[in-house]
């Protein structure tokens, strides 16, 4: 996480008495609370991978749904209105000692107008974090034009198609199968001739 970060994230974790892990990447998901059962105490894992950023923007929404289940227990929506509060104000440490670059300073105040279950789902934040990543050979798939050929990680081949709405239908060379992908699925281009 950023330097200047790393101070406030570790009064949290002492003053919760949380148990911070950094996980192996995870593809279904950049980060993960759990409350305390059965005798263990709060728990937060956030993904290896994931640029200084990223990092920190997750550790953030995860600590929120620590603050959220401390005030509220099991009652609230996990995404809802209590969690998009505490959300807000847990960022106000980082955004005023300006530990983020501009650029994703002002993807993170705009994304705070009304925060959602992932930052990985407000597209504007996700590409302005992207690009701090250092996925070498890697392409976003809204970077590729309309019939371009590619594979995912893996291994599966497919032909872009058009845009609908949110997602790209792309078709599965191997098989056949139509599927939707977020415009910022990071694949790489396949070699010609398939």
């Amino acid at each position: 996480m950023p330097v200047g970060a790393a101070p406030v994230i570790a009064r949290w974790i002492d003053y919760f008495q949380c148990e911070f892990k950094i996980s192996k990447n995870r593809t279904t998901k950049l980060g993960d609370y759990r409350h305390p059962y059965n005798g263990t105490g709060h728990k937060i894992s956030v993904n290896n991978n994931l640029n200084a950023y990223a990092f920190l923007v997750t550790t953030v929404h995860e600590f929120a749904h620590l603050l959220t289940w401390n005030d509220h227990r099991n009652k609230v929506k996990p995404h809802g209105d209590e969690w998009k509060r505490n959300f807000k104000r847990m960022m106000v440490p980082f955004i005023e000692k300006n530990i983020f670059p501009d650029d994703v300073h002002k993807a993170i105040i705009n994304y705070l107008d009304n925060p959602t279950a992932a930052s990985c789902t407000d597209l504007k934040l996700s590409r302005t974090l992207k690009k701090y990543d250092n996925a070498i050979g890697l392409l976003r798939l809204e970077e590729l034009p309309v019939n371009t050929l590619f594979t995912i990680k893996d291994g599966r081949r497919f032909k872009k198609g058009e845009r609908l709405r949110k997602r790209y239908r792309c078709l599965c060379l191997d098989n056949g199968n139509l599927y939707l992908f977020n415009p910022l699925a990071e694949v790489t281009l396949a070699a010609t001739g398939t």
